[in-house]
């Protein structure tokens, strides 16, 4: 499911897509630059779904230190299938694919967040075996 180079234009234009979806200035040259520097640089892992040659669905995810187990844990960043593919279970086959690859890469821990509101991915991810986690609040800073 990871794109081929001949496709990595095609993903970055669903990125783009995702990106506008939530507010933000399409861009698509700077949006393939920025996935591009994010994945050779950061450890950025991109996924995609394609029907008939075109994506129709994209995650990404972050391997980092789980400095306590000395491990890694993978954190899935962004998952996104266009309103036109939902309910073919695009979404479900992506985060299904990027817990296999984490698993077998003997992750510690497979975390990912949503807002409280978006019932459709929570009740995915309760489907999937992802469970709230008791304890942590989330904190952010913007610059």
């Amino acid at each position: 499911m990871s794109p081929s180079d001949a496709a990595f234009g095609a993903v970055a234009g669903l990125f783009d897509d995702y990106r506008a979806h939530y507010g933000q200035q399409r861009g698509y040259g700077a949006t393939r630059q920025w996935l591009q520097e994010q994945a050779g640089t950061s450890g950025l892992r991109i996924s995609a779904a394609f029907v008939e040659g075109r994506p129709c669905g994209l995650l990404t995810a972050l391997v980092m230190p789980a400095s306590l187990t000395l491990g890694t844990f993978w954190m899935i960043r962004d998952l996104y299938v266009p309103p036109e593919h939902r309910g073919s279970g695009h979404a479900r086959a992506l985060v299904t694919h990027a817990v296999a690859a984490a698993r077998a890469a003997q992750a510690r821990r497979i975390s990912l967040q949503t807002e409280h509101d978006n019932t459709a991915a929570r009740a995915l991810y309760r489907s999937l075996g992802f469970h709230e986690v008791d304890g942590y609040v989330s904190y952010g800073i913007t610059g």
